[in-house]
């Protein structure tokens, strides 16, 4: 009798083990979503602004059709890159705020431009946008960091597998592109 109450509590905290275990991963993982769900918020943001500036700027510069164009197709691309990944996503992005960096120096040569207060304020609400990314690529990596490392410690990693927890992928921005666009209005 007293050797079937040992195996039946030994089963019972390793149960329990388990239990604790998988919740934890899933918490992780969950995390990992709601901080990825976090920069596409600010992405749509961002996504949603560039349309009203496109359209704020494009009676004064008559002669700078290109780069409208450049940042029209490179804001399609960073929306269409949405569902590929943190990898590709990353990287449409990137080629977004530096062809908002040459809309934005564009703007520069264009005084009544750069004294519409629409622009002006479309401008401001880019850069915060822009702040905002980052404080959510580094939410969302710092997640992922802790995620990914629990998935590889010892015993998680004898669980993490056979319940189908895999590997995220950091969001990597560009040196380049990571930098704030400056807007001199002065």
């Amino acid at each position: 009798m007293v050797p079937l109450i040992i195996v039946v509590v030994v089963l019972v905290v390793l149960v329990l083990f388990l239990v604790s275990v998988y919740n934890g991963l899933v918490t992780k993982r969950n995390r990992v979503d709601e901080a990825n769900s976090q920069i596409q918020v600010q992405f749509q943001r961002r996504h949603d602004l560039i349309p009203n500036l496109v359209n704020a700027v494009k009676g004064y510069m008559d002669f700078e059709k290109g780069v409208l164009e450049a940042v029209t197709t490179a804001r399609a691309n960073a929306v269409a890159a949405g569902s590929q990944g943190p990898v590709a996503q990353g990287q449409a992005e990137n080629a977004l705020t530096g062809t908002l960096r040459s809309l934005f120096a564009v703007v520069e040569n264009y005084p009544d431009l750069k004294a519409n207060q629409n622009v002006l304020s479309l401008q401001e609400q880019l850069t915060t946008t822009e702040n905002q990314i980052s404080f959510s690529r580094q939410h969302y990596n710092a997640t992922v960091l802790e995620y990914n490392n629990s998935l590889q410690v010892f015993p998680n990693v004898l669980i993490a597998g056979p319940m189908g927890f895999t590997k995220r992928e950091f969001f990597a921005a560009d040196a380049d592109a990571s930098a704030v666009p400056v807007v001199n209005l002065g």
